[in-house]
């Protein structure tokens, strides 16, 4: 990137954050069309996660807001509304950047209070967004992290991850890292529809097995499954034997959920570019945020056959939370063993998909 080229915004349509309080200066550039950096001073970086919450983790560290992705799905959009600024087109185009956050993240952990609980990066926003080849803001938060051995794990559908992965691998030997790659769509013209911004499902793979040929036991995150878009036989087994193929360990799968802020955001894709779709998704997600449970036993039911076929540990993520919290264990992340693993779900009779969608 040629960041020499860069200027500060002085339109006075970019949005001003928090009345300038905290921010250093915006920044846009010709590699990043239309899309504005908000450089800021953190006053934190840790983000503690409620005790209520079921949550495999105790904290967060998010080192973006806002992300380039631009999934039309994101359930973190309406985030960007805590900031004056739209779930949509501003989520998507204004980038928060906390360009001094590995140097606050050491200082709070080198507290003495600090326990050394589990830190997920990737909760919110992809720390591995396009922006970080330019701020390299996650090599400074793993090394504060490893400097304190407090185990982490990474959320991304990034393939900048590559470039950190040497530096995860050494970290490895002494506090426990967990890697899991987000792959949604294996059909390449939906992806980029959904996903502009994101990197191609072959070079997320790529992604994968480079890091399951360091030792990592790769997770790759099936999420969110689409009803009528990603959820049929043929849709999901391809899925998983690219997975497979990719030297993935396990898979964690889960229906789509539509918040506010990205609901609106989807309904417009589907109004755009399914629109024969979009009187059902009004109906399946008139009353929640979440699929139906009749939809998700339906969807178990389909998928984890297959996930069986491919001899991957799979679960959704119904499960997920409340059965892999990481704990303490040294060096790399190790897959769980089968006993460890939920109960199937009861087998019910099987409803059509019609009836659920």
């Amino acid at each position: 990137m040629r960041w020499n080229e860069a200027s500060d915004s002085t339109d006075p349509s970019t949005p001003v954050l928090f009345g300038t309080k905290g921010l250093v200066r915006s920044v846009q550039t010709p590699e990043f069309s239309g899309i504005t950096f908000h450089e800021v001073l953190a006053k934190s970086a840790l983000n503690k996660v409620p005790q209520s919450s079921s949550m495999p983790f105790s904290w967060t560290v998010n080192p973006y807001r806002g992300c380039s992705h631009a999934c039309v799905y994101c359930f973190a959009r309406n985030t960007h509304r805590y900031l004056d600024l739209d779930s949509g087109t501003d989520f998507d185009r204004q980038v928060v950047v906390k360009i001094n956050i590995a140097d606050v993240l050491a200082a709070e952990l080198a507290r003495p209070s600090w326990a050394r609980d589990h830190v997920a990066l990737g909760t919110n926003t992809d720390p591995y967004q396009r922006a970080e080849g330019r701020y390299s803001l996650m090599p400074g938060i793993i090394t504060a992290l490893a400097e304190q051995s407090t185990p982490m794990s990474i959320l991304t559908k990034g393939t900048l991850l590559r470039r950190d992965l040497p530096l995860l691998a050494r970290v490895a030997e002494d506090a426990p890292v967990e890697i899991s790659m987000s792959i949604a769509v294996h059909d390449d013209a939906l992806q980029q529809s959904l996903e502009p911004g994101t990197p191609t499902t072959k070079a997320r793979l790529a992604t994968v097995r480079a890091a399951a040929e360091l030792g990592f036991d790769v997770t790759v995150f099936m999420m969110p499954i689409m009803p009528k878009l990603t959820d049929s036989r043929d849709h999901l087994e391809s899925a998983l034997r690219a997975i497979k193929g990719a030297g993935a360990a396990r898979v964690v799968y889960g229906a789509l959920h539509l918040r506010p802020g990205a609901r609106e955001w989807f309904f417009e894709w589907l109004e755009r570019h399914r629109p024969e779709l979009l009187p059902r998704y009004r109906r399946m997600y008139a009353g929640s945020s979440y699929a139906s449970t009749e939809y998700r036993r339906w969807l178990s039911e389909r998928i984890n056959p297959l996930i069986d076929r491919y001899d991957l540990r799979g679960r959704s993520d119904d499960d997920y939370p409340a059965t892999s919290r990481m704990r303490g264990r040294p060096g790399l992340s190790r897959t769980p063993q089968k006993a460890g693993e939920p109960a199937p779900t009861q087998q019910l009779a099987a409803p059509s998909q019609q009836a659920l969608f």
